[in-house]
């Protein structure tokens, strides 16, 4: 019989599930709640997560980015999320991307 290895994560992250919905890191998951508890004493509406934003140029296709969530908070300003522990150069760019095309700078946490 072979041998069984547990899959060693990219950076480590510990996927985590909660809701029915996995999470890619223990940091990650543990902000859903803090933002689920936030949006149920009315200091955030419309929590949304995994919202995708697309990049076109001359009506081609360049990336997507996926953000970790998406909200609004109390004076009604969107925010857009993501839970970073290592910043990557592709998030880097499509961070640089997000606020070139979109107007939006990214909120880390």
């Amino acid at each position: 019989m072979g041998r069984h290895y547990k899959p060693v994560l990219k950076y480590r992250n510990k996927k985590t599930e909660i809701d029915g919905i996995m999470f890619d890191s223990k940091k990650e998951a543990s902000r859903y709640l803090t933002l689920k508890l936030l949006e149920q004493l009315g200091e955030i509406t419309n929590l949304e997560l995994q919202p995708k934003y697309e990049f076109k140029l001359n009506n081609t296709k360049i990336c997507t980015y996926r953000a970790d969530f998406r909200y609004k908070d109390k004076d009604g300003e969107i925010i857009v999320e993501d839970v970073k522990g290592y910043k990557t150069s592709m998030y880097r760019l499509k961070a640089r991307l997000m606020l070139a095309f979109h107007g939006i700078s990214i909120k880390e946490t």
